[in-house]
């Protein structure tokens, strides 16, 4: 026994309580917000094809989710080591399966809400396009941080190889028809190439590759492509919603209305209107209106200074670091946390498009749950890292 506990307490030996309590706050909100967004609509089949169900059934689902992430955020912490993911043979498995699983998806995915980027597993559908991110912040980390070392005068053909691989798997995600997904793996390779040790001449060129396909894409897309003209919808939604209230503006306006309608201190948990038939996915898409109708201002500043303290704890610890792989793994897991509240809270309130992005955490879905479960325990391993270096060092 006296063996065991030795060893549970070398394990928690530099853990970031604050980050993983954070975690849990966010998730236990999650299940209670979801529960009051979906168990009207969900007794009534309105989320469900018409089909009724117990008003828990989303809540109950969530709750499972999230205990399997928390032991997930846990056991990667605990009892992996975060140089497991510089393992060479392990990154070629890791972006080898990625790629299998989205091209399976295309082959074979259900289609929901216009994209075909799910599997269905039977106890839930899985979203490929999750793992993307993923294993966008892993590779590129851990390429970057071998380059960096490798070359002493590397240039920019060095990193070709790499961003076309992940550029084949944005391509797979895109022909799911996953905009959202697409762009926010884009904005993580983005953050982690701006943070990165690579030269700036480099960072430059290889934006400007990027750069160019997204904008002939965008253009045919908005311009040539009549299947896609609802995207041309939502800009015009966004930059004046009231004025399509009755139509394609319908939802936005709604989501407007609610949060507006918060207030301070909001009208009281339960008591939110805009879930009552007004928004199509109150437990998903649009958790933050929820949020903001029910709990108010107050509610909404308590969840943003959660994700605000991850945020900068985890940018503390890249800046803590000398070390290129672990630094990198900071700022991808910290921006994909960040930009994927950006674009959902900036769409629900009519600052860019809407995109169908979730909530991390807090809205209802088994494969995001996953995904920012790998994420941000791969964070914390990293945080426990740092912390014990540091002590080592001090001696």
């Amino acid at each position: 026994m006296k063996k065991n506990m030795k060893v549970i307490q070398r394990r928690l030996k530099g853990l970031d309580y604050g980050m993983l309590f954070s975690f849990i706050i966010l998730g236990v909100l999650g299940i209670i917000m979801i529960y009051s967004a979906s168990m009207v609509s969900a007794s009534k089949g309105a989320l469900t094809g018409g089909v009724p169900i117990e008003s828990n059934y989303f809540m109950k689902r969530q709750f499972l989710f999230l205990i399997a992430g928390v032991l997930a955020v846990i056991f990667i912490a605990l009892c992996i080591n975060i140089n497991f993911f510089k393992n060479t043979h392990v990154q070629k498995l890791m972006v080898f399966g990625t790629l299998c699983l989205l091209l399976i998806t295309i082959l074979i995915g259900k289609e929901i809400n216009g994209s075909r980027n799910w599997i269905n597993l039977g106890i839930f559908s899985l979203q490929s396009s999750e793992f993307l991110k993923l294993t966008s912040i892993f590779y590129l980390s851990y390429i970057i941080n071998q380059r960096v070392r490798s070359y002493k005068d590397y240039q920019l053909k060095h990193m070709l190889a790499p961003l076309a691989i992940l550029g084949i798997g944005l391509l797979l995600v895109l022909m799911q028809g996953d905009l959202g997904g697409t762009l926010l793996t884009v904005a993580i390779i983005g953050c982690i190439l701006i943070y990165s040790d690579i030269k700036n001449k480099i960072k430059f060129q290889i934006m400007g590759i990027t750069l160019v396909p997204l904008v002939i894409y965008g253009t045919y897309t908005l311009i040539f492509d009549s299947e896609n003209l609802y995207r041309l919808k939502r800009i015009k939604v966004m930059l004046d919603p009231f004025k399509y209230e009755d139509n394609d503006g319908y939802q936005l306006t709604s989501a407007l209305t609610s949060i507006g309608n918060g207030g301070l201190t909001g009208k009281g948990l339960g008591n939110g209107l805009a879930k009552l038939g007004y928004l199509p996915e109150p437990h998903t898409d649009f958790i933050f209106t929820v949020i903001s109708e029910e709990l108010g201002l107050l509610g909404v500043l308590f969840t943003l200074a959660i994700y605000g303290y991850i945020l900068i704890k985890g940018l503390i610890y890249a800046n803590k670091t000398d070390n290129q792989f672990y630094k990198l793994i900071c700022v991808g897991v910290v921006s994909y946390i960040f930009m994927q509240v950006f674009i959902n809270l900036a769409g629900v309130s009519s600052i860019i498009p809407l995109t169908g992005v979730t909530l991390p955490l807090l809205s209802y879905g088994g494969s995001s749950m996953l995904s920012i479960s790998i994420a941000f325990g791969a964070l914390l391993a990293v945080a426990r890292r740092i912390n014990n270096d540091r002590k080592e060092t001090l001696k």
